[in-house]
């Protein structure tokens, strides 16, 4: 069977190439791996003390971003190496400040995995949440180098818990410790044989805790609030628009909408624009211009959404009327702020909760958005109880990271 995965991986690697003649993402995953073990060799020197992050994309760099914090408090002398599987991790992330290097990670090949390990040669190793390549794992394990799981999450689909699984089962020996979300993940490790598992929580309610800590202004949205009610739809897509677009073309004068679509391409943001009636500006038009004549204000830039969320007094978060599902609800959560979602959110343990607590409201059609934002609107005790489950949620949630280093040597 691992004869056969490599046999995949070498396989895809080469399909790969040919498809981002066509695809500008798949480009920047092949032609960003190209020169990965050169920058290695040139920003590491054999010498030199290091510590190992791999996350699949942002969200995962993001949910690992406390621990990656505390591990460079703990080892200042270490130097910290980051890499991403997606682009989309990697092209907004590769220039951050808290790694040393930060790079893709190569295609999981044999000798892959060996130059890799050879180049970066790390005294610990942390892969967030999932991604579990095997000869990576199988490098590290004969290196006997500890490695740990940070924010783990198992379910029954995974192939560890198929009868056909047994050299996936044997990668997982390479992990020292797993750190895990719940206690469903802990029963479902425990069961196939794992007993280094320990339930830490998620680092993301850690994360999103750390914003409060942070200056969160921006006069721009202050100017274009002017103390009105504020509706926040962050990650938004075509679906939720087209929803969004007709709430708010007959919602009372005095509320103000900010639009940060999950898509910031010109023609969508014309194609959205278009919808609504009511005064409008773009992020990129707003220079020299009176903000607060305006009623709906769309954010066609990236980066500025989670400071956006703490001007807000509701949140829509979109993507839960398509697949995989619904954006990141923890960070207006974290401000306090009654959230909105579409149907298609139970792949995300967070809002599976939010919602059972009454934090969060699931809407299904138009008539349900707009029956749920005017009461919120106008029902001052209703969207205050709303505010302090949010509130609440992440409070009593927080603290996982300080699980993990209690434990990572």
């Amino acid at each position: 069977m691992l004869f056969l995965y490599n046999l995949v991986i070498s396989i895809a690697g080469f399909f790969l190439k040919i498809v981002a003649l066509f695809s500008p993402k798949i480009k920047l995953f092949t032609e960003g791996r190209k020169n990965v073990f050169a920058i290695l060799e040139e920003k590491i020197k054999p010498s030199d003390k290091t510590i190992w992050f791999h996350s699949a994309s942002l969200g995962e760099y993001e949910q690992g971003l406390p621990v990656i914090e505390k591990i460079k408090e703990k080892y200042p002398s270490h130097k910290i190496i980051v890499t991403f599987f997606s682009p989309s991790g990697y092209e907004v992330r590769k220039n951050n400040t808290v790694a040393d290097t930060t790079v893709y990670l190569p295609l999981d090949t044999k000798s892959n995995a060996k130059k890799f390990l050879k180049l970066v040669h790390p005294e610990l190793a942390f892969f967030i949440k999932y991604e579990f390549w095997l000869n990576y794992l199988k490098e590290l394990e004969t290196s006997q180098t500890p490695t740990y799981l940070v924010s783990g999450i198992f379910r029954d689909n995974q192939m560890f818990f198929k009868w056909y699984g047994g050299f996936y089962r044997k990668a997982l020996k390479a992990f020292t410790y797993f750190f895990v979300q719940n206690e469903s993940s802990k029963e479902k490790i425990e069961a196939i044989g794992f007993h280094n598992v320990i339930v830490s929580g998620d680092t993301r309610f850690d994360r999103v805790n750390a914003i409060l800590e942070r200056d969160n202004t921006l006069d721009f949205i202050e100017s274009f609030k002017n103390n009105a009610p504020a509706i926040v739809i962050g990650s938004s897509w075509p679906k939720d628009e087209a929803l969004i677009a007709e709430y708010i073309n007959q919602a009372p004068e005095d509320v103000k909408f900010i639009i940060a679509p999950h898509n910031i391409k010109a023609e969508q943001i014309a194609s959205l624009k278009s919808k609504i009636t009511k005064s409008t500006v773009l992020f990129s038009e707003k220079k020299d211009l009176d903000l607060s004549d305006f009623n709906v204000f769309i954010i066609d830039t990236v980066g500025l959404l989670t400071k956006i969320y703490s001007y807000g007094t509701i949140a829509y978060v979109g993507g839960g009327f398509g697949n995989p599902g619904i954006h990141n609800i923890l960070e207006p959560a974290t401000f306090g702020i009654p959230i909105v979602i579409g149907p298609n959110y139970s792949n995300f343990a967070e809002a599976t909760q939010l919602v059972g607590l009454g934090g969060c409201i699931v809407i299904s059609n138009k008539e349900e958005l707009k029956q749920n934002l005017d009461r919120l609107l106008a029902d001052k005790a209703f969207l205050e109880e709303k505010s302090r489950i949010c509130k609440t949620y992440i409070q009593d949630n927080k603290g996982a990271t300080n699980t993990i280093m209690n434990i990572v040597s």
